[in-house]
């Protein structure tokens, strides 16, 4: 059994009507809805976070962080 987890339940996740902890019986299937629920938690909620997965064992897990400021430079602030 394969579990997809949301490791930090933001609000706007808790406000979609997303599942949280669902289970599927195929790696494939569990890895291709985790990737959908990333991208599209990353398309559409509030942008104060990312979402990326991380396999850990037969869970893959959603990791949520804050989004980074960018000051403007290429590279995420690196100016030369």
């Amino acid at each position: 059994m394969f579990t997809i987890s949301i490791e930090k339940e933001c609000g706007c996740f808790k406000k979609s009507g997303m599942e949280n902890h669902q289970k599927f019986s195929d790696k494939d299937a569990a890895l291709m809805e985790a990737m959908r629920l990333a991208d599209e938690m990353n398309e559409t909620c509030c942008q104060k976070h990312t979402f990326r997965i991380v396999e850990k064992g037969a869970t893959f897990a959603i990791n949520v962080n804050e989004r980074r400021q960018n000051s403007g430079c290429y590279g995420g602030g690196h100016c030369g």
